[in-house]
């Protein structure tokens, strides 16, 4: 009897263990593949990690030297494991597919090295950036995925500070109107703003303003001064033919990147150097 029992316990204890190997093997629930990218075969996903709103220091090889480059934007963290009884493929192979796949996307490898890549891609007006790390000899392998945005603005500065601004300095910076990456066309989550300068026109009758766009030092000069002109013209006419401002009261102007409020050398004053400013005529 006592070897009987012993024996069903191995039994039964065999078939949990069994089963709960193949559990642990199906994708964590909630997670999935990012829509850029599909996943090596006999690979599923035991972890993900999603944040509307993060960043991630990248690492670019450039002359022979690694530097980081901090990204903010939406996150996804994806970690895959080699399912039981499958072969393994090698972390150099790992990281070639995706360094390939994202090439013949029209993407960049900004750096790579062994068991590790860093890449780029720019498609549809969205820069995406990927770092995949492969270890275990094959058997792990992790996705850090940032699609790149700024960060929604969730406080605007309303019309009474715009004035006291304005009326200390002679100007405000504006940081909650909203473009597409390369574009002029503002953005539909820009109207919160749009709404309080309109308020500030209104309630001071007699203020003429220049509407003055600035850009970061991403891309040429002449580009930049066009694109900062084009962004200032459109949120001039959302002013006037959303808003009905007086087309008298207001001029557009585009600085380009010869103006910073800080350095470009980091994400975060490149974003601050992205704005538009009212100044007082």
């Amino acid at each position: 009897m006592k070897k009987l029992l012993t024996l069903m316990f191995c039994l039964v204890f065999g078939w949990v263990l069994m089963n709960g190997v193949a559990v642990a093997q199906q994708d964590r629930k909630g997670c999935k593949d990012h829509p850029l990218l599909t996943r090596m075969q006999n690979f599923y996903i035991r972890d993900c990690k999603e944040n509307e709103f993060d960043y991630f220091e990248f690492e670019e090889l450039k002359d022979g030297k690694w530097s980081k480059i901090r990204v903010e934007g939406h996150k996804y963290e994806i970690s895959y494991y080699l399912k039981s009884g499958t072969t393994k493929l090698g972390e150099v192979e790992i990281v070639r597919n995706y360094t390939d796949a994202i090439k013949t996307a029209g993407g960049t490898i900004v750096g790579e090295k062994r068991g590790v890549a860093h890449m780029k891609l720019l498609k549809d007006g969205n820069e995406t950036w990927i770092k995949v790390f492969a270890g275990g000899a094959g058997a792990v392998y992790q996705l850090t995925i940032i699609e790149k945005k700024a960060m929604a603005q969730q406080v605007v500065a309303d019309a009474k500070t715009m004035a006291t601004d304005i009326g200390s300095t002679g100007k405000i910076a504006i940081y909650g109107i909203y473009f597409d990456f390369n574009k002029a066309e503002v953005k539909p989550e820009s109207e919160p703003t749009l709404k309080e300068i309109t308020k500030l026109l209104s309630e001071n009758p007699q203020l003429k303003l220049y509407v003055v766009g600035h850009t970061d030092n991403v891309g040429g000069l002449e580009y930049n001064m066009k694109l900062s002109h084009a962004r200032a013209e459109a949120v001039l006419k959302a002013l006037v033919s959303q808003y009905k401002m007086d087309a008298n009261r207001l001029k557009s102007y585009g600085v380009g990147p010869l103006a910073p409020v800080t350095s470009n050398k980091t994400e975060e004053g490149k974003a601050k150097n992205r704005r538009v400013e009212l100044v007082e005529q």
